[in-house]
């Protein structure tokens, strides 16, 4: 009979245990959420960012500030300018190092 006492006891702590583990978890994850439901007060709203005009730019070329007219001359050039080539030699350079990049990290113990 005693050994049944001792086992239910075990039983029944473990079950406040876990419930008391559990109410815990529960209530820190909601005041969690509850703190971080509402942005800052000093955020600017989104409807407010979205009708805004942006009159600073970067060059995409060296990422200097730019005004908007600048910018606009930058995107006019580089439209009218083709990409620059590369020799076809570098190119399939480039493509067979990229090959053996990708076989390196598939068979490491290669050593290519």
């Amino acid at each position: 009979m005693e050994h049944l006492i001792k086992y239910s006891r075990k039983w029944v702590k473990l079950f406040f245990l876990s419930l008391s583990g559990s109410v815990v978890v529960w209530l820190s994850s909601y005041w969690g959420a509850m703190v971080t439901a509402l942005p800052p007060q000093e955020d600017t709203p989104e409807e407010i960012l979205r009708t805004e005009i942006i009159i600073d730019a970067r060059s995409p070329i060296d990422g200097k500030p730019l005004n908007a007219a600048e910018y606009a001359q930058i995107q006019a050039q580089l439209k009218i300018s083709p990409p620059p080539t590369i020799d076809s030699k570098l190119r399939q350079t480039i493509f067979l190092i990229r090959i053996r990049n990708v076989l390196l990290q598939l068979f490491p113990f290669l050593n290519l």
